[in-house]
This record gives structure tokens, C-alpha cells and sequence, in this order.
């Protein structure tokens, strides 16, 4: 979003300070102290020391944009009452630039910064901060993502950063990084550059963690669940069975030796997250879910959106252009190859569960069915590249949500071809493997080279594919792609989901009183009125069950076991009345497209590409 600043910020723009290039020693670094014992009025402080400062002035930054997100997000507009201090604790000038920007003068006595943080969870409703990538202060649960806590100077981006967190003593920071500081109430963490603190979050809360090996990778699962609904043990066993089927898909695939997954249970509160979902760093996923969901249902969640943070280990992790390596926090320059870093990602999140038979062919199926009808809601015509380089854009940035359905499909048909010129011997995945061999996580490509190098890496054949479909502006007639493996669409008709209609709920829920009612403009199904339900009902129970909030995943999760004649008994309140209404489940039918293999002289193409 651009500002236009008021003419008093504009003259202060124009300090006395003398411009000059900040020179600095490289063997120093920033100490940051961060006091999670101490909070007040529900901010953090935080002390910054600063190396010697040879210029009279110097900025302090907090990122515009973090990576992973194309968003800006503007964390300095959480930061409070930003000082300098020199060496004997005289105040320094400081002059407020904009949302993220502070200048300090006279900065060759500049000692240290002290600032206040507020946290982004409390307030979701004034901002665009998603979920997993903000920030949380409460006595039992601090997530620290160190973008919204730690800032940086232009000048001191590559020095080495210390980390000192005071802390309860009777909560767990899990993270990634290694404690240097074995006491019970301060860690120690230390970083080689800012880049390396960014993607290194921390989430502090009463142990509930599990740590295990999984095939050469040590891995941490943290919980957060406030009602103490959900522990790490009762997770870890099908976390632990997607990491090792997501290395055992990769093969020989340099993956971390080291992998953190923290995660959120949110209560759905008015100052909880509801941005639901993950954000990847190199060797830690922040997640943030619903705590309401069942096991069951939370388990397959994490399975997806977890295996998904994973695969970018893949890319852009190891495989990425300039734009990544170089990432400028506050005047963002956007890649055009985010078919390839989500795309692709996204892709192999769903590929290696049908390759390591985690889920069926005809899920499988369903899947990509899912992302076909979903691609087709979007503008099909916007070149890729172009929306990807423009992504923080209007009207680019409304595009963004294809990244997860046409940039999977485009990996899908670039999968598919490959296997086809290789007689089923080589996929999409050979192609990332040869890709990481010549450039990895300290090499980047340039940007617009990338489909020249897959073109000499591959065949023509792909290479026309992405300047036709990828940078160009023509559709993909999938079904074309999806037709070589034998896959064919067709119409059946399938049981339909009785609380959502395409995108329409017709059940809605009051945060505050936690009561669970009908949609009030919604037309109902032969579901509801055939019992006799109403939109603005209040449900109460069903079948003697109370529900609300606080199980409303259960509800969701049991009415998947209805049955067409099934007895149900709702009780719902309308206005002033409690009743009681009876009657016969009637299940409703829905009309929907699917994918189905019918082609078997394909038979063993289509094997390849599913189990090669």
C-alpha cells in the first residue's frame, strides 16, 4: 500500500544528519535482548546493541515483506516507542521514516535501541497478516517470529546475531536453532546474518512436544492447545509416518538434518488467529489450526499443509533465483517462477502420497479434479510469470490462490511429459534433482534463464510447453495431458456434504455465545427441510449430543458416518422456542466431475507417473 506522508514527516526526512556509508567490523555482532518475563500491557521489550557506527545517521528497519508470504505486511506498524541510546544512556534522536523505517542521528554514539512490540494475533481484524507468520504474547504461549520482534540495518545485515530470551521458567522454547544458554530461564540463540534469524521462529509454551528420528532427520513437533485438547504423542505417530514417506519419496534429495513443526491450536476467540494454515522456513514449519478439530481430522490437516512446508525444502529452499537469495525485506523484488516454488511444492504434496500409498489412485484423482475446477474460477489468460513478478500488484495479487491449483498442474503436465519422452523412467522430480546439482541453497539462477536451462536440461517438447502455457497466455487443456496416462474425465453423482454447498456453509457460528445456527440467507437442502429446520435455527443437539464451538468438528466428522433413513432428533431454539424435530436423514446428491483410468494400454505410463 503506498502513503502519501503529511509535510511534517516529509521535512524531518531532512535532518541534519551528514549522509555517509556506515562502515562496520565484520567479526562484531547484534545482541538482542528480549524480555518475555518483564511484559507489559501486553508488549514485549526488546534491546538491540549496535556494533561501532562510523556515519552521523543510520535506519533501522523492519521488514515490509517477509519470504514465503508475497504480501506486504508492514511489521514496524506493531513496533512501539522506538529510543536510541548513547553509551552513558543519553537519548539519541530518533525521526520516525514511514511504517517501517526509523532514522537515528548522531549514530556514531549510538549504543543501543530499545522499542516495544505488540503482538498480531490480538488484532487479526485490522490487518492482513497471515496467521503462521505473525506474532503472539500471552503468559502461556509467546510465538516469536523474529521478523515481528528483530529488526535490521542495511549495513549490519550480514553480521552474526545473538539472541537472549528471558523467559518463565516453566515454558519450552521449541525451535530449530540450539540453546547455548542451559539455564532454566534464558536461552541463548546466535545466527550468522539476519536472513538465517528470520527463518528461525520460536514459540515458548508449557512442554507438549515430542522428538524423534526419522530416517537421518531429527524432528521436534511442539503443540500449543489451550484447552489441553491435543498433545504432540497423539500427532506424532502420523507425522512421523508422512516424514519418512516424504524422504523416502525424495531419494537421494539433500534434505535438513534438523526439523522443527510448531504448532497453533487456535480457540477461534476475537483476539485469536484464524488465518489457518503453515509458513516454511529451511528446517522449521509454523502452523496455525483450529484446536476444535478432531484428531482425526486435525491429523489429515497436518498432513497436507505440513507435507506441503516440507516440500519446499525442494524449492525455493535449494532451488531458486536471485530475487530469493538477495531478498530485500522492504523494496521486494518478486520472482516469476512461482509455478515452480508453490506450484511444484504443492504438487509433490499431494504426488507422494499416492507414490508412497498414503491415499488411493481415485483420491488422488479427486485431487486434481478439485484443482482443474478450482484453476477454471480464476483468470486463466494472466501469463504466469508475469502474475508471479507482480504478485504484490493489483490485479496479480488476487491471483495468488492459483499458485496452489494451475501451478500444481502445470508440475502435474511437466511430470507427465517428462515421463512420456522417458518411457516412464524420469519425472519432474529427476528434473528438480538436476536442477539442485548446479544450483542449491548459496547458488542462484537468474530469473529469466530458467526456462532455458529446463529446456537444455529436457527436450524442446517442455520448453515450448512453458512459453506457451507458463509465460504465455494460452490455457492448458489438461485433459490432453491427463489423456497420455490413460486418465479420462467423466460425470457421477456423489453423496454431497451437508453443511457446505460448493463454497456456501449453511451452518454459521457466534464466536461470542459459541452457538451453532443455520444460515440465515442460504436455500437449505432436502437435508433440512425435511426435518423441518430453518434458516436462523440455533442448533442445540442432535441425537442428544450438545454442540457448539468447542466441537463443532466433531459434528462435521459425524455426520461423514450418515446414512439415507438414518433416525436424527435435532433440537434447535427459534426466537423464543426450544424444539424438539424428528425425522429421516436424506443425504443430498450432488452432480460432479471426476477422473477416472480407462485407457489401459496406458496402463504402464500411468504407473510410472503415480509410483515411479
Amino acid at each position: 500500500m503506498r502513503k502519501l506522508y503529511s509535510l511534517f514527516i516529509f521535512s524531518i526526512l531532512f535532518c541534519s544528519c551528514k549522509s555517509a556509508q556506515t562502515l562496520y567490523n565484520s567479526k562484531t555482532k547484534i545482541q538482542v535482548n528480549i524480555d518475555l518475563i518483564n511484559v507489559k500491557n501486553d508488549k514485549v521489550s526488546v534491546e538491540l546493541y549496535v556494533p561501532k557506527i562510523q556515519s552521523e545517521e543510520i535506519v533501522y528497519y523492519f521488514p515490509k515483506i517477509i519470504p514465503g508470504t508475497y504480501s506486504e505486511d508492514n511489521y514496524g506498524k506493531f513496533i512501539d516507542n522506538l529510543q536510541g541510546f548513547d553509551v552513558k544512556g543519553v537519548s539519541l534522536s530518533v525521526l520516525k521514516i514511514d511504517a517501517n523505517s526509523w532514522k537515528i542521528c548522531n549514530a556514531k554514539t549510538l549504543s543501543k535501541i530499545t522499542y516495544l512490540v505488540n503482538d498480531t494475533f490480538d488484532v487479526e481484524s485490522t490487518h492482513k497478516i497471515f496467521s503462521p507468520a505473525g506474532t503472539n504474547i500471552s503468559p502461556d504461549n509467546y510465538l516469536l517470529n523474529t521478523h515481528g520482534f528483530v529488526g535490521y540495518f542495511t549495513e549490519f545485515k550480514e553480521t552474526p546475531y545473538q539472541l537472549n530470551i528471558a523467559h518463565p521458567e516453566n515454558l519450552f522454547g521449541a525451535t530449530s536453532m540450539i540453546d547455548l544458554d542451559k539455564s532454566e530461564s534464558n536461552d541463548v540463540f546466535r545466527t550468522f546474518r539476519y536472513a538465517d534469524l528470520v527463518e528461525n521462529p520460536i514459540m515458548y509454551s508449557k512442554p507438549n512436544f515430542t522428538a524423534f528420528s526419522a530416517n537421518g532427520i531429527e524432528i521436534l513437533i511442539s503443540v500449543f492447545s489451550p484447552n489441553k485438547k491435543i498433545t504432540a504423542a497423539s500427532i506424532t505417530p502420523k507425522m512421523k509416518e508422512m516424514i519418512l514417506a516424504q524422504k523416502k519419496f525424495l531419494k537421494k534429495f539433500n534434505t535438513t538434518k534438523k526439523y522443527s513443526v510448531l504448532i497453533y491450536l487456535s480457540e477461534i476467540k476475537k483476539t485469536d488467529p484464524k488465518g489457518f494454515g503453515a509458513l516454511e522456513h529451511p528446517t522449521i514449519t509454523t502452523v496455525v489450526l483450529p484446536e476444535a478439530m478432531g484428531i482425526e481430522e486435525l491429523s489429515e490437516q497436518l498432513k497436507d499443509v505440513v507435507s506441503h512446508e516440507f516440500f519446499h525444502i525442494v524449492t525455493p529452499l535449494t532451488i531458486h533465483s536471485n530475487e530469493i537469495q538477495d531478498f530485500d525485506y522492504n523494496i521486494p523484488k518478486m520472482s516469476r517462477h512461482l509455478w515452480m516454488y508453490e506450484g511444484v511444492t504443492e504438487y509433490f504434496a499431494n504426488l507422494f502420497q499416492i507414490n508412497q500409498g498414503l491415499i488411493s489412485e481415485n483420491d488422488f484423482y479427486k485431487r486434481i479434479e478439485t484443482k482443474i475446477e478450482n484453476a477454471s474460477k480464476m483468470n486463466d489468460t494472466i501469463p504466469f510469470t508475469i502474475m508471479s513478478a507482480k504478485v504484490l500488484e493489483n490485479p496479480y495479487k488476487n491471483e495468488y490462490q492459483n499458485v496452489y491449483e494451475k501451478g500444481a498442474l502445470i508440475a502435474m503436465c511437466l511430470d507427465i511429459q517428462l515421463r512420456e519422452s522417458s518411457k516412464g523412467k524420469k519425472g519432474i522430480l529427476d528434473l528438480m534433482h538436476k536442477l539442485s546439482n548446479t544450483y542449491g541453497v548459496k547458488k542462484a539462477f537468474n530469473d529469466e534463464d530458467l526456462f532455458s536451462i529446463i529446456t537444455k536440461i529436457t527436450n524442446s517438447k517442455i520448453g515450448s510447453f512453458l512459453e506457451t502455457y507458463v509465460s504465455g497466455s494460452t490455457p492448458i487443456p489438461y485433459h490432453i495431458y491427463l489423456k497420455k496416462v490413460g486418465i479420462t474425465p467423466s460425470i457421477s453423482k456423489t453423496t454431497g456434504n451437508i453443511f457446505l454447498k460448493d463454497d456456501i456453509p449453511y451452518i454459521i457460528v457466534n464466536e461470542k455465545t459459541k452457538e451453532i445456527s443455520i444460515a440465515p440467507s442460504v436455500e437449505l437442502s432436502e437435508f433440512y427441510t425435511n426435518l423441518g429446520i430453518q434458516n436462523n435455527d440455533i442448533i442445540t443437539s442432535i441425537n442428544n449430543k450438545t454442540y457448539n464451538l468447542d466441537n463443532m468438528y466433531d459434528l462435521i466428522n459425524e455426520s461423514q458416518n450418515w446414512k439415507n433413513n438414518d433416525k436424527v432428533v435435532f433440537k434447535i431454539k427459534r426466537k423464543l422456542k426450544v424444539l424438539e424435530l424428528k425425522g429421516s436423514i436424506i443425504l443430498p446428491l450432488e452432480t460432479s466431475k471426476t477422473l477416472e483410468a480407462t485407457d489401459i494400454t496406458k496402463k504402464g505410463l500411468k504407473d510410472a507417473w503415480l509410483k515411479g
